[in-house]
């Protein structure tokens, strides 16, 4: 028996080069999708035909009534060992197996701390600058040595950009709702409450899980603490950090700036508030976009598919 794959939201077409599709041989004919797809009005009869079905994190949301509109579905796969776009309760309803991913933690660390270089030193502004042929030398940049991170959410993540940060001779604080000075001592930072971080940071940088406690958490109040030369880095997820606030402080200078690499819509649409903030540095969700990170990725799906085909499926959700 061959099985239909579809392989979704492959924007850089890589997914066949980077894993060993073939060791599945004829058990599987595999489809790859190469565009965004989510908002498609024919989604479901475009994936309605397919047994398995692969996703790049959450770029392709499958809610209840998707899955309800796919009766050949039998396996879905993500990227990563958690994905809030997925309704893992009707997908256990519907007898669909969903299993996932490892995932490498540095490459969001590593873009972090270039968002925060960048930031710092007008990469951005001056190398678009020499290239147009204006002015040579327009900026002042900020040393990061001496300066103060404020972290907020020491997990996986936060942990090692504050490692890094701290390479660089930075001062590193750090808060979360559950954090404690044990963890942060632990970690060779100090901790700092909410409102004292905000205050004391030349550079805040967000590393929360998003959920119904964390959503807005960076919101007015928080952005009103800040110095007015400090700057905002949030490569966690959009909804953490309340998009109007940021807007409303860069628009009337009262931080010196931000870096955000995720969004409340992915990929953005034309005419989305964002455009045009000024002092606002934008890449699109990069964080994890690496080959390395990618290997990972498909060569697991690879092995999930090959596991559910001889019975033992491994790395479930739900």
């Amino acid at each position: 028996m061959s099985f239909r794959c579809a392989v979704l939201d492959d924007y850089q077409k890589v997914s066949t080069k980077l894993a060993d599709w073939s060791v599945l041989g004829d058990a599987v004919e595999v489809t790859v999708f190469d565009r965004y797809m989510a908002e498609s009005p024919d989604l479901a009869e475009t994936l309605k035909p397919f047994d398995i079905i692969c996703i790049m994190r959450e770029r392709t949301p499958f809610r209840r009534d998707l899955l309800e509109k796919l009766p050949n579905l039998k396996l879905l796969v993500t990227t990563g060992l958690r994905n809030a776009a997925i309704d893992l309760a009707a997908a256990k309803e519907r007898g669909i197996a969903v299993c996932g991913t490892d995932s490498l933690g540095h490459p969001t660390a590593e873009l972090t701390i270039g968002l925060m270089l960048a930031l710092a030193r007008h990469i951005p502004a001056e190398t678009r600058r020499l290239g147009e042929g204006g002015q040579w030398q327009s900026t002042l940049g900020v040393d990061l040595k001496g300066r103060t991170l404020g972290i907020v959410g020491l997990g996986k993540l936060g942990a090692r950009v504050a490692r890094v940060a701290q390479a660089l001779e930075m001062t590193v604080l750090a808060w979360s709702q559950n954090l404690t000075p044990e963890r942060c001592a632990e970690a060779g930072v100090t901790y700092a409450a909410k409102q004292e971080l905000f205050r004391q940071a030349d550079f805040v940088s967000v590393h929360l899980v998003l959920s119904d406690r964390s959503r807005g958490i960076v919101g007015p109040a928080e952005i009103s603490l800040m110095k007015p030369t400090a700057f905002l880095i949030n490569t966690s997820r959009g909804e953490i950090v309340d998009q109007d606030a940021l807007i409303a402080a860069l628009r009337e200078g009262r931080i010196a700036g931000a870096a955000v690499d995720v969004y409340d819509r992915e990929p953005l649409p034309r005419g989305h508030p964002l455009f045009g903030v000024p002092n606002l540095l934008m890449s699109p969700h990069l964080g994890y976009v690496t080959e390395d990170n990618y290997r990972v990725f498909y060569s697991q799906i690879v092995e999930d598919i090959a596991a559910w085909i001889d019975g033992k499926p491994v790395r479930l959700l739900g």
